[in-house]
């Protein structure tokens, strides 16, 4: 489990540049859950994330992974961090080199390093096939593939995921998504999706939390958070097109998918 207590952050003390990031924030998230992290740029996301990986060195407050404190190196290997575009980390001259890059630095043998990449391969649907070519030669969907392929070779207990699909064309988003969400999910692995985008939480998260100007304002599931509307437009956050249309129908019920909305707009006809 991933405990956080009462941690704030301010960057630049005492110079005139000083800006609190973080205040007082506390969180705990269960074993197998989808957690989101939404709010507006510059809330504080990345700074939160960045402190639960320990790449931030921790001021005020308590972070805990597992009982370890985040400035356990034990942790890394518990933690796996997707950045926004993480295909620009690639250099390996090789699909297959640029996955095994991380197992290998923890000294794990060939016959174990070969199966990691291909088993995280697998996970974020990449054909074996690709693993004797440039990475630079692939689209962009793929080239976030392979790098979040080289994350998961390391066999993370967490993984944190920032704004996974940037960029992508809705083809090669959807498709990352399903797999993230559906095989790598399916392996126990904990997930922190950082995201504005409350069609994506809507789908995917079991829970959510807002954040604007560095503090919580919401804790709770995306159902409930869809019904405070008050709360998105404090966070400068859009409900889901889902959200948007019942309202527009004016009907109050919540629905995450089109199946639900479906249901609720028929028996509203009957």
């Amino acid at each position: 489990m991933i405990s956080v207590k009462d941690v704030s952050y301010t960057y630049m003390t005492g110079t005139p540049f000083e800006k609190t990031a973080l205040k007082n924030i506390s969180f705990d998230t269960a074993q197998g859950e989808v957690l989101a992290i939404a709010g507006h740029t510059g809330s504080g996301k990345s700074t939160l994330i960045q402190i639960v990986a320990g790449l931030i060195k921790l001021t005020s407050g308590a972070v805990e992974i597992d009982g370890l404190t985040v400035a356990d190196k034990k942790i890394r290997r518990l933690v796996g961090i997707v950045f926004q575009y993480p295909e620009h980390q690639l250099f390996e001259e090789t699909v297959e080199r640029d996955i095994a890059f991380g197992p290998r630095n923890f000294g794990l043998s060939e016959a174990e390093v070969s199966a990691r990449v291909e088993e995280a391969m697998r996970q974020v649907g990449l054909e074996a096939g690709l693993k004797n070519l440039s990475p630079f030669e692939l689209s962009g969907g793929q080239r976030r593939r392979v790098a979040i392929a080289g994350i998961l070779a390391l066999k993370p207990k967490y993984l944190i995921l920032d704004e996974p699909t940037a960029g992508l064309d809705p083809l090669a988003k959807e498709n990352l998504l399903r797999e993230l969400f559906g095989t790598v999910k399916r392996s126990g692995v904990t997930i922190i999706l950082v995201s504005h985008n409350m069609e994506d939480i809507a789908r995917f998260a079991d829970n959510v939390i807002v954040l604007a100007q560095g503090e919580i304002l919401f804790k709770g599931t995306p159902r409930e958070l869809f019904a405070r509307e008050e709360i998105l437009a404090r966070a400068g956050l859009e409900p889901p097109p889902i959200t948007q249309l019942l309202r527009k129908l004016n009907i109050d019920e919540q629905a995450l998918t089109l199946d639900e909305a479906e249901k609720i707009i028929l028996k509203r006809r009957l």
